[in-house]
């Protein structure tokens, strides 16, 4: 899928690591439950997780968004005693699809009052955690699962929310690399999503048939104000790109979702600053962007 999301294979393969890095060397495969797709524990990644969410209050487990032909899987956490409809998070995972630091994260907004909910996207391409190869996981799998697709499955995921006694008008997206450039993208093109968050989503690239637009093409489209937290020392998206988004979002007067769009660069971080199992993770200021992301929600009425 276009050259954006090579910026986590590069994070993978930079000086630290050998380019023959396997993706079973970074990640061992596991199964969270019997929905029959392979979900990732980050038990002997790379870098330990650094935050372990327990469960605690929260009921979690597998299920299916059956359309169509379509049954993707999705993992589900919610409070154990919830007093209302609970408004809905959709987990939107990098390109290693829903693992371990994936369903932590899931947690963590189960644990904030959401009925949270992580869908693993290539499950048709197939397993992610399958691949041997970065290159190959790249070329397997992200390639071959269109951006249409994609947003095809968190309408989906929405609409199949209503059914499960949630709030349909506090609708949010928290989605990282991969996945915060389609928060971007669902919030310029899908309705009755409240708001995103956008963790270093890249914001332009290489344009083809299964990746026809990019963020920055349909700034004017926003239906839903974004948040977006970068680091200014991604080698993978410059500050410029979020400057010029940033600049592009300000000149949207008579759009208020764009005009009310927020974007926050960390100084000291690179890619994927937030990922704690990963070599790039940045304490600091992955706390300080999940402050600004609780805050940013507590505003929009979560």
């Amino acid at each position: 899928m276009l050259k954006n999301t090579t910026q986590d294979i590069e994070a993978l393969q930079g000086k630290k690591f050998d380019q023959n890095l396997t993706r079973r060397d970074f990640i061992k495969t596991t199964s969270l439950g019997t929905l029959g797709v392979g979900f990732a524990t980050c038990s002997d990644a790379i870098k330990a997780q650094a935050i372990k969410t327990d469960f605690e209050g929260i009921i979690t487990k597998e299920d299916t968004v059956s359309y169509k032909d379509s049954k993707l899987p999705v993992y589900v956490a919610y409070p154990k005693d919830a007093k209302g409809p609970l408004p809905v998070m959709i987990v939107i995972s990098e390109i290693f699809g829903v693992h371990e630091y994936i369903a932590d994260v899931t947690r963590r907004f189960a644990k904030l009052g959401f009925f949270a909910v992580a869908p693993e996207f290539f499950y048709r391409a197939g397993d992610p955690s399958s691949m041997p190869t970065m290159a190959e996981l790249y070329s397997k799998i992200i390639t071959k699962t269109p951006d249409v697709q994609v947003l095809q499955d968190i309408q989906a995921v929405i609409d199949w929310s209503k059914g499960q006694g949630v709030n349909p008008n506090k609708i949010a997206l928290n989605g990282f690399c991969w996945g915060g450039r389609i928060v971007w993208l669902a919030c310029e093109r899908l309705e009755k999503i409240t708001t995103g968050i956008a963790w270093y989503g890249r914001l332009s690239g290489d344009k083809s048939l299964n990746n026809p637009t990019h963020p920055l093409d349909g700034v004017n489209q926003l239906s839903a104000p974004v948040l977006g937290l970068y680091g200014g020392k991604d080698t993978g998206i410059p500050t410029q790109q979020v400057e010029k988004m940033s600049s592009l979002l300000k000149e949207q007067a008579n759009n208020i979702s764009a005009k009310n769009s927020k974007l926050i660069i960390y100084p000291d971080s690179g890619h994927a600053f937030h990922a704690d199992y990963r070599p790039s993770y940045n304490p600091s200021d992955a706390k300080a962007g999940w402050e600004e992301a609780t805050k940013w929600l507590k505003q929009r009425g979560f």
